[in-house]
């Protein structure tokens, strides 16, 4: 919570639900990224914020982006940025969005499987392309396994392939997954990559990047090392494994640029309990899994909440969202508690969400109007 976040809200008292951003705080986060990691190239990970005010301010900042889609490459070209600066990072395209892409002048794309290399082939000629491999991700509190990557030995004979499609086998990605914790999985995955470009090279291709991914931090309810230590971590898994001669590197901070700076506020619209001897109350917030709180699914991500009698006695809860679906709970057994004089109609804050909130908010499911923001 910033002082200008705290005085927007106290000033405006906007509708609730809404998300509040702190244009300054994702500065800063960019900056200290630069600071502590300066020979890797930013590739701001839009899906995590798309919001126009945050591109405009990274694309004076410097930034690169790392695009999932059509619409993401429009939002970052209208915000500012060369298209040199961008990188088709989605591993599910449409060929038609490949050809898309490459008529505007990208030439920088993933893949991750024979079908996706060959629709590069065709639409996107020339190309740089990296391929992503298979993560455990273990230690990350939103895991990315399985459903993106392939095995080494894939990646070896695809790289191969794409040059003899006639693109050009750029470099190796891998993503440790998101809110990563442990600080070895980064040695695991570039040493893996490392493998790669000296198979590679033996076959006579000479990679040239390493997309290190993302899995920075934003500051939820468990403690996180801090930036330095996570940019320490990457640059002793590159010198570990690639010695003096390092390649290019890209990282591609989504939640660490923009989750700390936005708060969510939230009115309690009901507690209530579900017996005479249950000792947990249930409180239901204005905003739930389809306002924007869908990375609290299986309790994955447990965010930071404030009240306004913080400090009294508290008692157990079950955080719960506003619609009529059984599946809009948000904590049933991490543990939360709050004041036992909490009140209806009290407005909380919920911390650290300005990334994956918006975006995930559903359009109008049962009315619900989409989360406001406002970006200061």
């Amino acid at each position: 919570m910033t002082e200008k976040i705290a005085r927007f809200l106290a000033e405006r008292r906007p509708a609730t639900p809404c998300v509040v951003i702190d244009l300054d705080v994702v500065q800063e986060n960019y900056e200290a990224l630069r600071h502590y990691l300066p020979l890797a190239q930013i590739y701001y990970a839009v899906k995590a914020n798309p919001a126009p005010e945050i591109l405009r301010r990274l694309t004076d900042l410097g930034s690169s982006f790392d695009c999932a889609s059509r619409p993401e490459i429009e939002y970052v070209l209208s915000a500012g940025a060369t298209v040199d600066r961008v990188s088709f990072g989605n591993t599910i395209k449409k060929e038609r969005d490949i050809a898309w892409a490459y008529e505007q002048g990208v030439r920088l794309y993933a893949f991750d499987s024979e079908a996706e290399l060959e629709k590069l082939a065709r639409s996107a000629p020339g190309s740089r392309v990296f391929c992503r491999i298979l993560m455990q991700c273990e230690g990350a509190e939103w895991p990315l396994s399985r459903k993106f990557g392939c095995e080494v030995d894939m990646a070896k004979e695809l790289l191969i392939r794409a040059r003899d499609m006639g693109l050009e086998p750029y470099g190796v990605s891998f993503h440790v997954g998101s809110q990563q914790t442990d600080l070895s999985q980064w040695d695991v995955a570039v040493g893996k990559t490392q493998m790669l470009f000296t198979e590679l090279n033996a076959a006579g291709i000479e990679l040239k990047m390493v997309n290190l991914g993302g899995g920075f931090p934003a500051r939820y309810r468990d403690e996180v090392n801090s930036i330095d230590a996570y940019a320490d971590a990457v640059m002793h898994a590159m010198t570990n494994h690639f010695g003096n001669r390092l390649p290019q590197m890209i990282i591609e901070p989504g939640r660490s640029m923009v989750g700390d700076a936005g708060v969510l506020e939230a009115e309690v619209v009901l507690i209530s309990r579900k017996s005479f001897d249950e000792d947990s109350r249930w409180v239901y917030l204005d905003v739930g899994k389809f306002g924007g709180l869908a990375e609290t699914m299986d309790e994955a991500i447990k965010y930071r909440i404030l009240t306004p009698h913080d400090g009294g006695d508290t008692g157990p809860v079950i955080l719960a969202g506003p619609t009529c679906d059984s599946a809009d709970i948000l904590y049933e057994k991490a543990g939360y508690e709050m004041p036992l004089n909490l009140q209806v109609g009290d407005r909380v804050r919920i911390l650290s969400t300005g990334a994956y909130t918006t975006t995930y908010s559903a359009v109008n499911f049962n009315g619900f109007a989409p989360l406001q923001a406002h970006y200061i």
